[in-house]
């Protein structure tokens, strides 16, 4: 596996945000980092949705959402800007 195109392009490397988070070679911060990635992407993808630009698949977003709520990664709503991007 390419770390460095996982953390670029998760959907290149992973089927499902689920197979980030079941493979054994990475670390937890690894997991946060490609699921957040995900995330940015999915949100992308919305905003284009939004502008009658096309989008992704539905329900995408979720499983991301999901899967860093399993590896306990929090969202520092402190030091985000209210964008649909969350500051990443």
């Amino acid at each position: 596996m390419d770390i460095e195109k996982a953390m670029t392009n998760p959907t290149s490397v992973f089927p499902s945000p689920e197979a980030v988070i079941h493979k054994q070679n990475l670390t937890k911060d690894q997991k946060i980092k490609i699921l957040k990635r995900w995330k940015y992407d999915a949100l992308e993808l919305e905003v284009a949705e939004e502008e009658n630009m096309g989008g992704g698949p539905p329900g995408v977003l979720y499983d991301v959402l999901k899967a860093l709520h399993q590896l306990d990664s929090q969202v520092d709503v402190d030091h985000s800007p209210p964008t649909k991007h969350g500051g990443e």
